[in-house]
């Protein structure tokens, strides 16, 4: 367990009572999140998504290493972070590797809008993670959400899987819902990172883990890619950079109940992103899916007493 003390040359700022800036930088952070999973879409189409998170990771890398190389410098006098939070940055980078693999694939068989709403499934996942590790009780709301959004999946996965089904339009729905444990998982280490480390150092530190937790065998597949694939990809790492910065800062000045409710935002985002820049189109089925989900969400998170912060 993480020591709740923050890292050598970082102190976490206070919870705000009304987190208006963190709430803003979530949003923000949002969009920034659903335009680079469609540039990561099509990057994946060219590349394949292994290969495709790699690039992505490693060009993410490179962006950020100047400010975290500034940040070790002036704040940290050159010195690493303690074990402990190592630990901790290298096990969100290889959870981070697995998810952004899973689901980059998966949205490659199936549209971004029904990718996203499928993830929205994470919420309700880190839940139990929560009572798994931390020995918190699952309320009987939490389990009526829990059967609500699990009708939500199935009315997607009708839609996706109905009269004629792409190639490997059940791969691509496991690959989302496996994709969304693992995002469940980032959520909760999240929450811990951004009490102990600056924005900074975690997205650089997620950047490298991920990359190097990818490369022995992205770089046996990897072919170099094209212009426009090195685009997309760039540009997946710069608008990742920026999200990943914006939600580190804003998770660690507002509580995870307040802003883990605004990632149903994306939904927006990528519904537009998709069918502006793949032509999908938003069914009924995938609107009454993700209200479904959604709905089994709220539904699970309301408590008679305040939210218990992840540790």
């Amino acid at each position: 367990m993480i020591a709740n003390r923050p890292a050598l040359g970082y102190a976490p700022p206070m919870h705000t009572p009304r987190p208006l800036l963190p709430i803003i930088a979530t949003l923000i952070g949002l969009v920034f999140f659903s335009v680079m999973d469609g540039a990561m879409k099509g990057a994946s189409l060219m590349l394949g998504a292994f290969v495709a998170v790699f690039w992505r990771s490693t060009a993410s890398a490179v962006v950020v290493a100047p400010f975290w190389l500034r940040e070790t410098l002036l704040h940290r006098k050159g010195r690493l972070p303690p074990p402990a939070i190592l630990r901790l940055h290298v096990l969100r980078g290889v959870v981070t590797a697995g998810m952004g693999v899973l689901f980059f694939d998966g949205v490659v068989r199936m549209p971004l809008a029904q990718g996203m709403a499928l993830s929205f499934l994470a919420p309700l996942i880190a839940l139990y993670l929560a009572a798994l590790t931390l020995g918190e009780r699952v309320s009987h709301r939490a389990v009526m959400g829990s059967l609500l959004a699990l009708v939500g999946v199935a009315v997607i996965a009708r839609d996706q899987l109905g009269a004629a089904p792409g190639p490997g339009a059940w791969r691509g729905l496991v690959e989302i819902l496996a994709s969304a444990v693992l995002y469940a998982t980032t959520l909760v280490l999240q929450r811990r990172q951004a009490q102990v480390a600056s924005p900074v150092e975690v997205a650089f530190y997620q950047s490298l883990v991920t990359a190097t937790s990818l490369s022995p065998i992205a770089l046996a597949w990897t072919t170099w890619p094209t212009p426009l694939a090195w685009g997309l990809v760039v540009a997946g790492a710069i608008m990742s950079v920026i999200a990943m910065l914006l939600m580190a800062w804003a998770y660690a000045r507002a509580q995870a109940q307040v802003l883990v409710p605004l990632e149903y935002t994306a939904f927006i985002w990528a519904a537009i992103t998709g069918y502006v820049a793949f032509g999908e189109p938003v069914t009924r089925g995938t609107v009454a899916g993700v209200t479904l989900i959604v709905a089994g969400c709220i539904l699970a998170a309301r408590r008679g007493d305040p939210h218990p912060e992840p540790m």
